[in-house]
C-alpha cells in the first residue's frame, strides 16, 4: 500500500449525500487500482444538523477539517432554513477561514456530452475559470440602515487587497503556462470599477513581464459573457474576482453539458482544499436516484489531483468519459442512466486493467 490520506467528507443537504456516496464508490476504485488509501471521517453539516441542533460550523469540527489532507462537499442547502444561513455560515465560512482563496472552475466539453452551443464540440470548450475566494462583495463588509422602512439604505462593499489580488494572479498564471494554449483573460470592470478593477488590471500587467510564455487579454465582464458564448474556443483560462466568477463559472457549466457535470475545487495551494461540485441541493430530487454524480466524481478527480495522485486523477477523468460513451446521449436535462448504475459504470471502467495502462 502507498501513501494514506485523511479526507473529511461533508455529504450535505438534498442529494449531496447521494452523489457523494458515488464519489466515494470511485474512489475505493482508485485505491485499489493505484495503490493508495484514502481514510474518510464524516462530519454532519448542514441544514438536517442545524435543524436539530442550531450548530452551524462548531470550532472544534473546523479545526478538524483543517487537519485533514482535503476535504470533500456534497451539496448544502435546506428547505427548512431560509436562504444563505447555511451557505454563509459553513460553505463560506470554511472559504473564508481556511483560506481558501483559489476557487477553480474546470469547464470541459466530452465527447457524446450536448452543449446549447449549435456547431460547438469538444475541441471548442475547453477552459478554466480561476476565480479569488475570499474577498470582493463576499467579504461581508457592509451594513444597512432603516431596515424595512422606505429610508432603507443598504451598502456593500468590494475588498480587494494586493496581496490577494497577486497570489490569485499569479496562480492563474502559472496554471495558463501549464496548459497546452498557454493564455490567460483577465475579466473585470475597468470602464467602471475604476478601483478595484484598476488594481486587478495593474497587478495583471506587472505579473504579465515575468510570464511571458503566456498570452494575456483583457475582457470586461458584459464582453466576457457574449465572447464565451460566441467563441468559447478562445479561451483557455480565465481570472477573475469573487462575484464575477461566481456568474461566469455557471455560464461556463452550462456551455459543457450542465451542473450536473459542473466541478470545483476551493483550493489553497500545499495546504487543506475543498472540492465540490458545483451546483445546488436540489432537494426536490432527494432520493429519487435521478441526481448527476458525475460532478461530484470529477471532483474527486480534481482533488486526487490536488493530493498528487496524478495517474489516478487522470483514469477518473477517463472513466467518466467511458461511462459518457455507453449512454444514449448526456445533456442538462437527460442523464441516460440512475445515480447509481453512473457511479457503479465509473466504478467499474476504473478497476478496468485497460484502463490503468491508459487503454
Amino acid at each position: 500500500m502507498g501513501k494514506e490520506y485523511s479526507i473529511g467528507v461533508v455529504p450535505g443537504d438534498g442529494i449531496g449525500p447521494e452523489i457523494i456516496t458515488q464519489a466515494e464508490k470511485v474512489l475505493t476504485a482508485t485505491e485499489k487500482a493505484f495503490g493508495f488509501r484514502l481514510n474518510f471521517t464524516k462530519y454532519p453539516l448542514g441544514g438536517d444538523h442545524f435543524l436539530k441542533t442550531k450548530q452551524l460550523l462548531p470550532e472544534e469540527i473546523l479545526t478538524e477539517l483543517a487537519s485533514q489532507k482535503a476535504i470533500l462537499l456534497g451539496a448544502i442547502g435546506h428547505p427548512g432554513v431560509p436562504p444563505g444561513i447555511l451557505e454563509r455560515e459553513i460553505v463560506l465560512s470554511m472559504r473564508f477561514r481556511m483560506d481558501l482563496y483559489i476557487n477553480l472552475r474546470p469547464i470541459k466539453l466530452y465527447p457524446g456530452v450536448e452543449t446549447v452551443l449549435k456547431g460547438k464540440g469538444p475541441d471548442d470548450i475547453d477552459l478554466i475559470i480561476v476565480r479569488e475566494n475570499t474577498e470582493g462583495l463576499y467579504a461581508g463588509v457592509g451594513g444597512c440602515l432603516n431596515r424595512n422602512t422606505d429610508k432603507e439604505v443598504a451598502v456593500q462593499e468590494s475588498i480587494n487587497t494586493y496581496g490577494a489580488v497577486h497570489r490569485c494572479l499569479q496562480y492563474a498564471f502559472e496554471l495558463a503556462g501549464r496548459r497546452p494554449r498557454r493564455k490567460l483573460t483577465l475579466v473585470a470592470k475597468t470602464n467602471v470599477l475604476n478601483y478595484a478593477s484598476d488594481l486587478w488590471k495593474r497587478v495583471f500587467d506587472a505579473l504579465s513581464l515575468e510570464y511571458p510564455e503566456v498570452e494575456t487579454n483583457y475582457n470586461h465582464i458584459d464582453a466576457a459573457n457574449m465572447w464565451l458564448v460566441k467563441n468559447p474556443e478562445n479561451y483557455s483560462v480565465i481570472v477573475t474576482d469573487n462575484l464575477f466568477g461566481d456568474i461566469i463559472s455557471d455560464l461556463g457549466a452550462i456551455l459543457a453539458g450542465g451542473l450536473g457535470l459542473a466541478a470545483g475545487g476551493n483550493i489553497h495551494p500545499g495546504k487543506t482544499s475543498m472540492f465540490e461540485p458545483i451546483g445546488g441541493s436540489a432537494p426536490k430530487y432527494t432520493g429519487l436516484d435521478v441526481a448527476n454524480p458525475l460532478a461530484a466524481i470529477l471532483s474527486a478527480g480534481l482533488m486526487l489531483d490536488d493530493l498528487g495522485e496524478k495517474e489516478a486523477a487522470k483514469a477518473v477523468e477517463q472513466a467518466v468519459i467511458k461511462t459518457i460513451s455507453t449512454m444514449d446521449g448526456m445533456s442538462a436535462g437527460r442523464m441516460g442512466a440512475g445515480t447509481n448504475a453512473i457511479g457503479d459504470r465509473v466504478r467499474n471502467f476504473i478497476l478496468d486493467p485497460e484502463l490503468k495502462k491508459g487503454g
